[in-house]
C-alpha cells in the first residue's frame, strides 16, 4: 500500500506541463548574400558591339538573381505561414 502511495505521488508530481515555444527560424546568413554588381560600359569603348555584350551580360546576371531571389522569398513565406498555421 504504502508502495501504491509512493509510486501515484511520483507520477502526479512529475506530470506537470512544460511549456515549449517553438519559434520559426531566422534567414541563414548565407541566404542573405546580395547579387553581384552589374557591369559597366567603360567609357573608350568605341564598339556597339562591346556595349551590347556587357548589357546582355547585366541582363542574365539581374534576371537570374532575380528568380533566385524571388523563388527563395516566395518558399520561405509559405513555410512560415505553415509553420503559423500549425500552433
Amino acid at each position: 500500500m504504502k508502495k501504491l502511495l509512493l509510486i501515484s505521488l511520483l507520477l502526479l508530481t512529475g506530470c506537470q506541463a512544460v511549456p515549449v515555444v517553438e519559434k520559426f527560424p531566422d534567414v541563414p546568413k548565407e541566404l542573405l548574400v546580395s547579387c553581384p554588381d552589374l557591369s559597366k560600359v567603360e567609357s573608350n569603348t568605341a564598339k556597339l558591339s562591346d556595349v551590347l555584350e556587357v548589357v546582355s551580360t547585366n541582363y542574365s546576371k539581374y534576371y537570374e538573381c532575380k528568380v533566385k531571389i524571388d523563388n527563395w522569398i516566395e518558399w520561405y513565406n509559405s513555410q512560415q505561414k505553415i509553420f503559423n498555421s500549425i500552433k
